[in-house]
């Protein structure tokens, strides 16, 4: 693939409304009802629309050590909005994607065939794409390196090894300049990895363990989606989905279940609280299973975080409504409209009333949070920043890293090294959820204090907020070769908030390594 094919400068991103897009930003000032120009009236109104669970991805065949999935990435039309017909991007045709169940120790392995077509129906970019498996210490051909793409007609094999302990992960798309539209588009979906120590727990399981992936959208005047985001700034939709439903109600029983959270939005930060104003119990970060849980009455969530969390619906009676809420974050646009994200109706007694406790000891060793200071071997101390129009890390952009021959790193650290990296943000005007790939870290503080104790485990995105210095803790574990740094507000990360390091010296090349195939319907996995 030649350099000329991920150059950011070559692409023209273009809104939905094409050259009205200018009045935008005055009007998101003076108009704080919504930004969508879809009638008022196609809008349901909050808790109406059913809640939906994302189905999950059947195997198409399993061996003694591997299960082998495969999936079609094709443009679908869908209905988010009751009645309204939406061009969406799907894996296997569907928003959220499947969910793909793993056990520690045992191989997946998934055919990604790119059956999308060869330019969006109205961005008129090429969807190619490269998909990252966030939260995976998968060998660098197989992370989803934004270089590294598969065309429309093209397929690829991922070969994930499940060597970590129980998480929640996700897979989206990660082709470089088009990461923002292509999981605007719907690219995106669960992977939720278990292990012996997990299932050993009484926590909630079963139907009581439950995905939710949250996003906000805007709309087109016909029901299409709506891209504008801000000269690259970010985009904040006025209308919240929570697994591709809009404000949806979810009937629940009178015990405790987990969430599984995912903040799938481009750029929108969130601030839970309960419309009751009880207290959640907060049970795994994106690294897995905290140490000991975390009762907390708010949760700030940046984007591409996971958060998993315990409610306890016995406190309230049959009929009661409790509604999670969106207290909103510094720096994300809000509307009246994203005030609140969907309401729980408790509906019946228990039907099963195992797994219903949250112990005090969750994990006695999760294995980041064990590490100590005086294990760190150096100090990277990394900056993002907007200048001249780009945002970067340290002053370097991917575009710089493709002109290097992707060879430019920000950091090499030896296999098994133990480093802290401090990142600072100077803007008053914007937060950066930082995700770094391969590796699970221990937050130790920002500004000097102590984490949220929300943040009290294991982590792989950071929020670093506006004025924030936070210092990371890390071992480089389990692979050698080059991995990304970038910001997960999506519009930053192609506009050019990514780089990357290097871990050891003789790791296999993220683009030579594994690279995409033309498809061929019948080709067997």
């Amino acid at each position: 693939m030649s350099t000329r094919a991920v150059s950011r400068r070559d692409l023209l991103k273009v809104s939905a409304l094409g050259a009205a897009a200018l009045a935008l930003p005055f009007e998101r000032v003076v108009r704080a009802k919504g930004i969508s120009r879809i009638a008022e009236s196609k809008l349901p109104k909050p808790f109406t629309v059913p809640f939906v669970v994302p189905p999950v991805a059947k195997p198409i065949r399993s061996d003694a050590t591997t299960d082998y999935y495969q999936m079609s990435m094709r443009q679908v039309q869908a209905e988010i909005l009751p009645g309204v017909g939406t061009d969406l991007f799907g894996y296997d045709g569907q928003v959220p994607g499947p969910t793909i169940m793993a056990s520690q120790g045992r191989q997946v392995v998934v055919r990604h065939v790119n059956g999308l077509p060869a330019k969006h129906p109205r961005w008129s970019y090429t969807p190619w794409t490269s998909v990252h498996l966030h939260g995976s210490a998968s060998l660098p051909q197989y992370d989803g390196y934004a270089s590294d793409i598969t065309q429309p007609g093209q397929y690829k094999d991922y070969v994930y090894p499940n060597m970590q302990p129980a998480r929640t992960l996700w897979y989206h798309d990660h082709g470089a300049a088009h990461t923002a539209e292509n999981a605007y588009m719907g690219l995106a979906a669960m992977y939720q990895l278990t292990d012996a120590q997990e299932r050993g727990l009484p926590i909630p399981t079963g139907r009581y363990d439950v995905p939710l992936i949250l996003s906000d959208k805007m709309f087109t005047a016909d029901g299409q989606l709506m891209y504008e985001d801000k000269s690259h700034s970010g985009l904040w939709g006025d209308v919240i989905t929570m697994n591709g439903k809009p404000w949806p109600r979810m009937p629940v029983e009178r015990r405790k279940y987990r969430f599984r959270i995912l903040n799938a939005s481009l750029s929108r930060g969130f601030r839970y609280k309960l419309s009751t104003g009880e207290p959640m119990t907060v049970i795994a970060t994106d690294g897995g299973l905290m140490g000991a849980p975390q009762q907390v009455s708010e949760i700030r969530h940046g984007m591409a975080e996971r958060y998993d969390i315990v409610i306890d619906f016995a406190k309230y009676k049959i009929g009661q409504r409790v509604v999670l809420q969106n207290l909103g974050v510094k720096n994300s646009t809000d509307y009246d409209t994203t005030k609140q994200i969907m309401a729980f109706d408790v509906a019946a007694e228990p039907t099963d009333g195992t797994k219903n406790e949250v112990p005090s000891v969750l994990n006695p060793n999760p294995s980041a949070m064990g590490l100590t200071e005086s294990m760190s071997t150096a100090t990277r101390k990394l900056e993002v920043i907007r200048g001249n129009g780009e945002w970067s890390v340290n002053g370097v952009t991917w575009e710089q890293i493709v002109a290097s021959g992707y060879r430019k790193v920000i950091a090499n650290p030896a296999k098994d090294a133990v480093e802290v990296w401090e990142i600072t943000n100077k803007s008053g005007g914007w937060f950066h959820p930082v995700h770094i790939h391969l590796v699970d870290f221990k937050i130790l503080s920002r500004n000097g204090k102590p984490p949220r104790p929300e943040e009290l485990g294991p982590k792989d995105v950071v929020y670093v907020g506006e004025n924030e210095t936070v210092r990371l803790l890390m071992k480089f574990e389990h692979q050698t070769g080059r991995y990304m740094v970038h910001c997960h507000n999506l519009p930053h990360e192609d506009h050019d908030m990514m780089t990357q390091f290097e871990v050891g010296t003789a790791g296999p090349d993220p683009m030579t390594a594994a690279p995409a195939l033309p498809w061929t319907a019948g080709l067997k996995l």
